[in-house]
């Protein structure tokens, strides 16, 4: 990799391997405007917002050019200030800029450079047709009028996740975004993993809004409003209030939906620990029947939904396990049947999650009974801090408040479910005969923790050595599929997320690039070190359940087999 000395607006800055002279720039201390430039992604060079001037007075796109010894560049002339405003205004000139009343107003690029860059007036006319929102996806909402065609949305589900749902149409300045033939994405194979939504720089692709239903729920006295709060969420709610990430933050959150009208608040690590239970045992079970191998986790609806649509062969290689949402859902709606009727109320249950799929797992008729589906609601982390700055609540400084009980105790393996590589390490807590220390340290360190896209292990097993993999981001699952179709692996336990990083990258999660995303990762490690259990067969009332309530009972309410329509 390239090394030397670069000398920016007179500042003298070494580089040693940055790919591009805007991360050079950036390492300077100087935010360059950017659109189109995402680091985890290639570059595209479409806005020109972080153009430089050379010695020279010719101007170039930062994000594509390499950087080189001796290099000399401005990046804040007189003729860059004129171009970037000239931009900003021509993207306003076509944009729908009902603000005010935009999902992503307050957290829009184009309207924090358009104030940073002083454009106060739009001298052109907007001839572009208003075009109809896609409102028929369950998990995020697209509306063309607000995109300012820089690509990110396609080359997030293209690179990223290997699905290429979206892309350019059309020519000139008809040019648009759009699924294939203009299709709404109910109507495509999109599997609701929201990445899209959370690279958008507009309110052109935005998570589907729920918050009111929700605000109708606490304020209904004939409802019992009961939360869930998912592992991950925990981690990342805190950055929206000055708090930094990785900190656990689940006590102020409790306090802060208690402030807001909720009844009961419990933990989902309760159902991931009911998840580990089951899951662990059914892998047990097809040891020794055999198969099928591998067997895939099933928490991540995403990557159920991804089998259905592009792979259903493998259906079969999907635990029956359901996700711990929905494990939590079933035994909260069971145990709370007798007591609605007692109260005449009704419970409604609001699941907090750092994933968009969620919202479309909550709808999926697997899990409605009697015409009621077991998770009323699903709210994002970043619709539950809209709901908590709504509320004036001054997050930082509440006095937290524990989880509920009985569901609001959850294990250290069940809290690293939110990363990746945790459900894996949760299982192989469980399915290891030696219980020591000393195991759980070989396990944290035999490589099932990292963030290499594709991970493996070997972990004894009684007499048998069992090959576990990990894998995060969709196309990375993707090819180590290719890998086992070929031969070139074999893998007993496959854990798959869906989202790079686990579900602390959830797109329902604040905005952040990976290394925010593995400081959310490395606070959930930190909750487990904390944890006074740290396996899911030690959680008291997960035991007294499965030999109790749950007993016999297990298949009905925890349980499901996915099947192609």
């Amino acid at each position: 990799m390239a090394k030397g000395i670069m000398y920016i607006d007179g500042q003298r800055v070494p580089f040693d391997g940055e790919k591009n002279v805007l991360a050079v720039i950036r390492k300077a201390g100087i935010e360059m405007p950017t659109f189109c430039y995402y680091s985890e992604l290639s570059v595209y060079g479409a806005c020109r917002m972080c153009v430089v001037e050379d010695e020279k007075g010719k101007i170039d796109a930062s994000c594509s050019m390499e950087p080189r010894d001796g290099m000399k560049i401005r990046t804040n002339t007189a003729k860059l200030l004129k171009h970037r405003r000239m931009i900003l205004e021509l993207m306003l000139s076509s944009h729908c800029r009902d603000c005010t009343t935009c999902e992503k107003s307050g957290n829009c690029r184009l309207q924090e450079l358009a104030l940073r860059f002083g454009v106060r007036h739009v001298r052109f006319e907007d001839t572009r047709p208003v075009y109809d929102k896609d409102e028929s996806s369950p998990a995020i909402v697209r509306d063309p009028n607000k995109c300012i065609l820089c690509g990110d949305c396609i080359r997030i589900c293209e690179e990223m996740q290997g699905m290429g749902i979206l892309n350019f149409a059309h020519r000139g300045s008809d040019l648009q975004v759009m699924p294939a033939f203009d299709r709404k994405l109910s109507q495509t194979s999109c599997i609701s993993c929201g990445q899209c939504a959370a690279a958008c720089p507009t309110g052109a692709i935005t998570v589907r809004n729920e918050i009111g239903p929700a605000w109708r729920a606490l304020h209904d006295p004939k409802k019992r409003v009961v939360f869930q709060i998912a592992p991950a969420v925990r981690v990342a709610v805190g950055e929206s209030f000055g708090m930094a990430p990785g900190v656990n933050a689940i006590d102020k959150l409790v306090s802060a939906l208690k402030m807001m009208g909720a009844d009961e608040v419990y933990d989902t690590n309760f159902g991931a620990d009911l998840t580990v239970m089951e899951e662990s045992a059914e892998f047990l079970e097809r040891l020794k029947k055999g198969g099928p191998f591998p067997m895939f986790t099933s928490c991540c609806p995403a990557w159920i939904k991804y089998l259905e649509e592009e792979n259903p062969k493998y259906l079969k290689n999907i635990s029956s396990c359901k996700s711990p949402m929905e494990m939590f859902a079933a035994v909260l709606k069971d145990q709370y049947a007798k007591k609605d009727a007692d109260d005449g109320k009704t419970t409604y249950h609001i699941a907090i999650m750092p994933c968009t799929a969620k919202k479309m797992e909550a709808r999926r008729e697997e899990f409605t009974h009697d015409g009621k589906p077991d998770v009323d609601l699903v709210l994002t982390t970043q619709e539950v801090i809209m709901m908590i700055k709504e509320s004036g609540i001054r997050f930082a400084e509440l006095e937290g408040e524990s989880p509920d009980l009985p569901f609001g105790m959850g294990t250290g393996a069940a809290t690293i479910f939110g990363t990746t590589g945790g459900v894996a390490e949760a299982v192989a807590r469980r399915v290891v005969e030696d219980k020591s220390k000393n195991t759980l340290q070989a396990i944290q360190f035999s490589g099932v923790r990292g963030s290499e896209t594709i991970r493996s292990v070997t972990l004894p097993v009684g007499d048998r050595a069992l090959r576990i993999a990990v894998v995060h981001g969709l196309v990375n699952a993707q090819k180590l599929l290719r890998d086992i179709e070929e031969g070139k692996e074999y893998y007993d336990l496959v854990e798959v997320m869906t989202c790079k990083t686990g579900c602390v990258g959830g797109a329902g999660q604040p905005y952040g690039l990976i290394p925010i995303k593995q400081q959310r990762g490395a606070g959930l490690y930190e909750a487990d070190r904390a944890a006074l259990i740290k396996r899911s067969e030690r959680n008291p009332i997960v035991m007294e359940m499965l030999d109790g309530s749950l007993k016999g009972r297990t298949h009905e309410l925890l349980h499901v087999h996915y099947k192609k329509d």
